[in-house]
């Protein structure tokens, strides 16, 4: 079993209040995640009837430790934490209630489950006080990190607190802590350790997530509970166990919808081919870690981070284009239909940025633009994939891109192998304070693929809803400890194969967006 490294305890160094425009946005998030659900249509008097017989059992199991092993899209983090933390916090210390600390991986996770426990509350007509927040600075290995905070507290005396990320520093807490998708928190030993010291005061532990790679930590505590090497109460759910005991007629009632037979078994069809490697479809919907070193990138970091309506421009041609004589005119003709509009439509006053992974027949070339939308937050202008495209040409369509984009912060190209010669080019044509020939190594992607990551956990990325986009990102695995591209190649949905391309191209933008080298470059 894999053990931790001697690392420092995380030192909280000051704890504020939120308050301006910073707290109306923290807030603004609950409320957005909290429109989307359609739980948000149940009346309270339906609450107590709509939980399902594998939350009922997580209910029932009064284990001080608990762990749960389950499928994606369940609706266990609602109807099991959430349901039950509003309720032990509604009650009086001297009849079980307690506080509860809920221990996502990102924003996004803590803002949906502090605005399911106010739901949750309001049903059980419980009294609460409005959800504030608040912002923890905490030391890390010499690292400081921002750590949001959501709080209601209750008329019994206790408090829902829901953080954004972790590590965290559990010292001095008590109650019932939560840790939600465990397979993807950093350093999740140090964090199951810190949570169980809840146990001397009578608190209740809870670790709870889909797999994550069978090499995990998560996976290695629940082979540990399968020998019977650890004494807590152990849960598995699979999509087909939730299934069967009426997960789809939950969804029904929710979305206003008849339930028949035949649609539920649609509906499964549906949620299975979202998954064309059947080891994701294993392991996010069976219960199955997946052989190997576990994704880097999540398929809900992904999918939070969606917007519909962002380009997604492809361009192939046959093998014989290299020799068509006409290849550059045909070429000027495309960027002039599908091009050239898009790259005009973009805000003529946003900064934007450039990276591109580049292939030639194997692999895509990809180019990601990001556009600036506020401090921070950069919103993807257009993808482009370029499939089996001559080196000139692809040139051609480079330089156009480069040439022509609003306010050009940065460029960072794939500088390894073919792709050197686009490099340079671009970096002749703009000169080094624009363009950057990075050779991709095991320690740049060590050093830019969690600030990448970062920027999905913290919603900091708005990307094309893209199948293609999710299979790509799910090719980064760690090894060693650090991430980097599978050997694994998918199919896309034109049938061809992907190799992680707009993971590489997405992370060479972020780089270039996010790592000032000058002022935005202007043509001469």
């Amino acid at each position: 079993m894999a053990e931790a490294g001697s690392q420092a305890e995380p030192v909280v160094l000051s704890s504020t209040p939120l308050e301006g425009s910073e707290r109306d946005r923290a807030l603004e998030l609950v409320e957005e995640i909290q429109e989307d659900r359609a739980s948000r249509r149940l009346l309270p008097s339906q609450v107590p009837h709509v939980l399902l017989p594998y939350q009922a059992r997580w209910h029932e199991d009064h284990t001080p430790v608990r762990f749960c092993v389950k499928s994606r899209r369940i609706g266990f983090s609602w109807g099991a934490l959430a349901a039950e933390s509003a309720l032990e916090a509604a009650l009086a210390k001297d009849a079980g209630g307690m506080d509860q600390h809920y221990m996502g991986y990102n924003q996004a996770m803590a803002a949906e489950y502090i605005g399911d426990c106010a739901f949750f509350a309001r049903a059980y007509g419980a009294a609460i006080g409005a959800v504030d927040v608040w912002r923890d600075v905490v030391l890390v290995e010499n690292e400081r990190r921002d750590v949001l905070r959501y709080r209601i507290k209750f008329a019994s005396g206790n408090r829902i607190e829901a953080l954004s990320s972790n590590p965290y520093n559990w010292r001095g807490k008590q109650g019932h802590a939560r840790i939600d998708e465990a397979a993807f928190h950093d350093r999740l030993r140090e964090v199951v350790k810190g949570a169980l010291a809840f146990r001397m005061w009578g608190g209740r532990v809870d670790v709870v997530s889909t797999h994550n790679g069978e090499a995990n930590d998560f996976a290695e505590y629940e082979r540990d509970l399968v020998a019977g090497k650890l004494g807590w109460g152990y849960h598995r759910i699979t999509f087909d166990d939730a299934l069967r005991e009426g997960f789809f007629r939950r969804v029904c009632l929710v979305r206003g919808l008849p339930w028949s037979q035949a649609a539920e078994e649609a509906y499964r069809s549906d949620i299975r081919a979202d998954y064309p490697d059947s080891e994701d479809a294993a392991e996010e919907l069976d219960a199955v870690p997946k052989r190997g070193s576990g994704a880097y990138f999540t398929r809900l970091l992904i999918e939070q981070c969606w917007e519909e309506g962002i380009p997604v421009l492809r361009h192939a041609r046959p093998a014989q284009f290299v020799l068509d004589e006409r290849r550059a005119e045909k070429t000027r003709e495309w960027i002039e239909e599908h091009l050239k509009p898009v790259i005009d439509s973009l805000p003529s006053d946003r900064a934007t940025a450039y990276g591109q992974d580049f292939g030639r027949s194997g692999d895509l070339s990809v180019i990601w633009i990001l556009v600036e939308e506020a401090a921070a937050r950069w919103r993807t202008g257009f993808i482009l994939e370029l499939r089996n495209l001559p080196f000139d040409v692809q040139w051609q369509i480079a330089l156009h891109i480069l040439t022509n984009l609003p306010l050009l912060r940065n460029a960072k190209f794939d500088g390894r192998g073919n792709g050197q010669s686009h490099a340079e080019a671009a970096l002749q044509a703009l000169g080094p304070a624009f363009v950057e020939c990075v050779m991709l190594s095991v320690g740049w992607y060590a050093e830019w693929f969690p600030k990448y990551r970062s920027a999905y956990e913290n919603r900091s990325i708005v990307v094309p809803r893209s199948e293609d986009l999710v299979q790509d990102h799910r090719l980064i695995v760690l090894k060693d400890g650090r991430p980097g591209v599978s050997a694994a190649k998918v199919k896309g949905s034109d049938g061809k194969p992907r190799h992680g391309d707009t993971a590489v191209a997405g992370v060479l933008a972020w780089a270039a967006a996010t790592e000032r080298r000058g002022l935005p470059w202007r043509p001469l």
